[in-house]
């Protein structure tokens, strides 16, 4: 079962109305429906600016007149909603534990005190939420999921949406959205270059194993490689195999160059991240992963 699948199934009623991806780029929204709406609202460039230790919005009235305006007029009740945020903005990392605790209490405390030393910013006083996977190399051992961010960055997200009439009841990345759409990977590698980010991430049949989110100096194809290889080694370190193949999302025409490096010796396929509701890009990936694991609830 996919991460967001998992989420979803905690909820016995419908999946919200309204899910929205946000990025420098703009908002990519989705209303409900089969199929769903699918649209796209530009921003300007200095709106949003993604960080993991400083505040993201750099102007709240322009983003907030942009959610207003894709708020269904004259409606007056509450809208459910779903807000997945910008990779960079919430630091998602996978801890493996040898044993996992039972109690909610003192798992919770086994994650912040692995969390402490390795966070810019205060482990107690942040948002966290955490996830303990499925499976592993014995009955105890598990793979927890841990998403984490400042609180102050999460407010100033959650602000504009809430004051639209919109009730955000699940907030989560674009990255854990998107793995919905590695279904059927085997144990692959996903690549998704956003702006000046980039987010690596390896799944081994629908269970994360890694998931890093990088500030490239250059945004090259050189400088892309440069970070696949140590996941590859990874993978051959932890994992005792070889990744299957290397899905890649907003790469443009570096897709190219990726393909002929790995495809040539090392035998590794790169192919484009698909979705059933069309190709995902950067900005809404992560929308097009949580439709695809609403379809699948639905189904």
């Amino acid at each position: 079962m996919r991460i967001t699948s998992a989420i979803l199934r905690l909820f016995d009623d419908p999946a919200p109305r309204f899910a929205f991806e946000l990025s420098e780029a703009g908002i990519a929204v989705a209303r409900g429906g089969r199929p769903p709406r699918i649209g796209f609202q530009p921003l300007d460039p200095d709106v949003i600016s993604v960080s993991p230790v400083k505040d993201n919005v750099l102007r709240p009235e322009a983003l907030a007149a942009q959610v207003q305006a894709l708020a269904p007029p004259g409606e007056k009740k509450l809208r459910r909603a779903v807000l997945i945020l910008p990779d960079f903005s919430v630091r998602v990392v996978v801890l493996d534990f040898d044993a996992f605790p039972d109690e909610p209490e003192q798992q919770l405390s086994l994650v912040r005190f692995r969390l402490r030393k390795s966070l810019p910013f205060d482990v107690e006083s942040a948002a966290l939420s955490y996830y303990p996977q499925p499976g592993g190399t014995n009955g105890k051992h598990r793979d927890v999921v841990v998403a984490v961010a400042p609180m102050e960055i999460l407010a100033r997200y959650e602000t504009p949406f809430r004051a639209a009439g919109f009730h955000p009841g699940l907030v989560t990345t674009s990255a854990l959205c998107a793995l919905e759409l590695m279904r059927g990977a085997g144990l692959a590698v996903f690549a998704k270059l956003g702006g000046r980010t980039l987010t690596l991430a390896v799944a081994d049949r629908g269970v994360l194993k890694l998931l890093r989110t990088l500030e490239l100096a250059q945004g090259s194809a050189a400088e892309i490689v440069s970070h696949l290889y140590p996941t590859f080694a990874y993978i051959e370190d932890h994992l005792d195999a070889r990744p299957e193949k290397v899905l890649v999302c907003g790469l443009g025409t570096l897709a190219e160059e990726l393909r002929q490096e790995f495809e040539g010796d090392a035998g590794i396929p790169v192919e484009p991240l698909r979705s059933r509701f069309g190709a995902p890009h950067y900005y809404d990936a992560g929308l097009l992963g949580y439709l695809e694991s609403v379809e699948e609830l639905a189904a």
